[in-house]
């Protein structure tokens, strides 16, 4: 492993969605983007919801997380997140319907409508959008 590189870990529940290297890594957590370097001080925060950066050997690469929390130590990087797509991998159009679906649920002010729920999903489905365009 080179010197500024460390191991990234990304699993959901569903599988490790990457393991492998990283030179610098930077994720959204509930209180802001956060830059993870080699070395970087011992960390757990809750992740937010939104886009993350993989630089490796001058490459970046970008996916989009939802809910779940990171964990850092010196030499690796531990994501558990209940939701991960790469930026290349990510359907827009799917992404358009349910953002479009959850923003008429929040406009219709309907009993009976969970909005903290409608309101996530129109923040994972503009994610998904915004991440999309930086394939």
């Amino acid at each position: 492993m080179a010197e500024k590189e460390f191991l990234l870990e990304i699993v959901t529940p569903e599988h490790v969605f990457y393991s492998g290297n990283a030179d610098r890594v930077v994720v959204r957590t509930s209180t802001g983007d956060v830059c993870i370097l080699k070395n970087h001080e011992p960390y757990v925060s809750p992740l937010g919801i939104g886009k993350m950066k993989v630089v490796h050997n001058d490459e970046d690469r970008y996916a989009v997380l939802s809910q779940g929390y990171i964990k850092v130590d010196r030499e690796k990087l531990t994501i558990l997140t209940d939701t991960a797509e790469w930026a290349d991998q990510i359907d827009v159009k799917r992404a358009e319907a349910a953002r479009d679906r959850a923003k008429k649920r929040l406009e219709s002010k309907q009993d009976g409508i969970d909005f903290v729920r409608a309101e996530v999903a129109l923040k994972k489905a503009i994610q998904r959008i915004d991440t999309a365009k930086l394939k």
